[in-house]
């Protein structure tokens, strides 16, 4: 069963752990990035960032929704990630949503990508997803990378983390919503067939 109670104290660990890395080296509190592509500052950025981040979630859920019901590498992933999320309530997909946003974008964005970059960070943050068994660990990993990419690309147009993490958050809490709720899995019926709605073929004379 996964217990939301304590990954929630992890990830807030996490945070403040980058945050504290974050001041010994005087880094700032890691939601400003320095060069920004475009000169924008403040209540500007803030905002330009939050738009796009809501916008990328948008698409986001929209196609993780489109490609689960048609494509079958999708379906596989979905399944595979589906049994953490039956223990969650309401309460347990807010709390880790918040808190996985606030960790991994603290950590992934504002203290690694002007680091390293905009594509090592998102492929760490992809390889740090290898969570699962089997094929559906490579398709998770590329998928986070994916969406690693463009949530440091939101961070270096904007210059600011903010719709980073909104968008985490939407994403992360919108698709465990999903995820519990959606049953990829044919039904499967608990008498072995004997009342299917198909019958058998009359045979002709």
């Amino acid at each position: 069963m996964f217990r939301w109670g304590r990954a929630s104290v992890a990830y807030a660990l996490i945070a403040m752990g980058a945050l504290a890395v974050g001041q010994a080296f005087d880094l700032g509190w890691l939601v400003s990035y320095r060069n920004p592509w475009l000169p924008l500052e403040g209540v500007e950025a803030h905002a330009f960032s939050a738009v796009l981040g809501a916008a990328f979630a948008a698409a986001v859920v929209v196609v993780t929704r489109v490609l689960v019901e048609n494509v079958g590498w999708a379906k596989n992933l979905h399944r595979d990630l589906r049994p953490m999320t039956l223990q969650l309530d309401a309460t347990g997909i807010a709390v880790i949503a918040a808190l996985s946003a606030l960790a991994e974008e603290l950590v992934f964005r504002g203290l690694l990508m002007p680091w390293l970059g905009l594509v090592p960070q998102a492929l760490l943050f992809g390889v740090v997803h290898a969570q699962l068994s089997g094929p559906s660990r490579w398709v998770w990993v590329a998928w986070a990378s994916v969406v690693g990419l463009a949530l440091g690309a939101i961070f270096a147009i904007s210059g600011s983390l903010l719709g980073p993490m909104l968008a985490h958050a939407l994403i992360n809490g919108l698709n465990l919503l999903y995820l519990k709720s959606h049953d990829t899995a044919p039904p499967r019926n608990s008498l072995g067939g004997l009342l299917s709605d198909r019958r058998s073929p009359v045979p002709e004379r």
